[in-house]
């Protein structure tokens, strides 16, 4: 079941992101907002580098120290904008195809092994895997609101009201 939410997922994030001209791909509505671009290239790094090796980690033994990560900091470190819109969609469905591949693997996995992290307290790997997903819909949530911001920009000084309350 959470394999086929995680494809799921894959194919929301790509409807409100392929076919769009590179510049709204790279659009922002304000500084500090993330672009759809930004969205896409910071949910294929962590595909690969938080939730799904996280979750083997913990698998394989619960006790063993995470790999460091820093999402918020990639996005200007790694250039997140300035990247190539599909390769990046590319990357993000590869890594997401090996994620379901492998989750699709793991029969009798040991769901509730733990690892305890620093901040956040005990883990699961059951739970990690809800949050992975609910990283999906957060993430889908805020592509829409990209798309909504920019409606509201063509629509100005009109607003938006006559489709109904957001």
């Amino acid at each position: 079941m959470a394999a086929e939410r995680l494809e799921r997922g894959a194919t929301l994030v790509a409807a409100l992101f392929e076919g769009l001209e590179p510049a709204f791909q790279r659009w922002k509505s304000a500084p500090e907002r993330w672009s759809l671009l930004e969205i896409l290239a910071h949910l294929a790094d962590e595909e690969e580098l938080d939730f799904r090796a996280r979750i083997q980690s913990t698998l394989r033994d619960p006790s063993a120290a995470w790999p460091p990560i820093a999402p918020q900091d990639w996005v200007a470190e790694r250039r997140y904008n300035e990247q190539d819109p599909g390769t990046v969609l590319n990357r993000f469905r590869t890594e997401r195809a090996r994620s379901v591949q492998w989750l699709r693997s793991q029969g009798k996995a040991p769901w509730g092994n733990t690892y305890v992290h620093p901040k956040a307290g005990p883990l699961s790997a059951r739970l990690l895997l809800a949050n992975w997903l609910a990283h999906d819909q957060l993430h889908v949530r805020q592509m829409l609101r990209v798309h909504r911001e920019a409606l509201l920009r063509d629509a100005a000084p009109d607003g938006l009201d006559y489709a109904g309350p957001w």
